[in-house]
């Protein structure tokens, strides 16, 4: 079963940009839906946005919309989520998720695979 693995996350400016990565073991991730997902603290974990099996559907949370891209290159078994133009509260745990389904979903109960998260944080 495929085992995701997010990298990428770190400390930057208000406007500032970070790309994640999501790669996976024991699998291989073009063959599932990814998501990314964030949770900051005390709030409930949050879609910012799936992408399809083949690449051609992808969603985006409202909040994120404009300033994040997500895509994937499957020659890599990998999927980005690249984040323009942060804001202090994009600040969170951003996690990738994975699920053995053609088509997008928003709702975390949906992904069966998750990785550990990696901190993002946007200083003011």
């Amino acid at each position: 079963q495929v085992q995701p693995r997010e990298s990428g996350g770190g400390l930057v400016q208000a406007g500032g940009s970070l790309r994640l990565s999501c790669a996976a073991s024991g699998g291989t991730l073009s063959i599932t839906t990814v998501g990314w997902f964030r949770q900051a603290p005390g709030k409930e974990r949050e879609i910012v946005s799936s992408i399809s099996r083949n690449g051609e559907t992808t969603i985006y949370a409202g909040s994120v919309k404009g300033r994040f891209t997500i895509s994937r290159d499957n020659t890599k078994n990998t999927v980005y989520l690249q984040m323009n133009r942060l804001k202090p509260e994009d600040t969170a745990v951003y996690y990738c998720a994975s699920r053995y389904h053609a088509r997008t979903s928003i709702s975390p109960r949906d992904y069966a695979y998750w990785g550990q998260g990696t901190q993002v944080t946007v200083s003011s």
